[in-house]
């Protein structure tokens, strides 16, 4: 969708802070984070509703393989997750570590690098 700003990223026409990517989604942080290192877990195909993703298995184990990476990159165990939707209409999952994280949450790029540092 031309006027989606989550396909714009997709497409790298916007900016984005990457920490993970294949050929079906795609996983970045968010720009008004909610906690140290709070990503965005998108499929690269424009789909409104996380239930509508074709692959739902596949998009959930990318959402667990970004939330692990960040309890060991901010030491936490406490990682939060949110399916709304209706803040972009692009299916997305927030997954984000617990807010008292002593960690800088405005220190986009800095908490990137320490989640693609870990991320498998």
């Amino acid at each position: 969708m031309d006027d989606c700003i989550f396909c714009k990223i997709v497409r790298k026409e916007i900016p984005a802070e990457i920490v993970y990517e294949d050929d079906s989604f795609l996983a970045f942080l968010d720009i008004h984070p909610q906690g140290a290192g709070h990503t965005q877990v998108i499929p690269k195909e424009h789909i409104h509703w996380v239930w509508d993703v074709p692959n739902v298995g596949t998009y959930f184990e990318i959402a667990r393989k970004v939330a692990l990476a960040q309890r060991q990159a901010f030491n936490t165990d406490w990682i939060l997750s949110k399916i709304v939707g209706d803040e972009v209409p692009h299916a997305h999952i927030w997954v984000y570590p617990n807010k008292n994280i002593a960690d800088d949450i405005d220190d986009i790029k800095g908490n990137a690098k320490k989640i693609r540092k870990v991320i498998a």
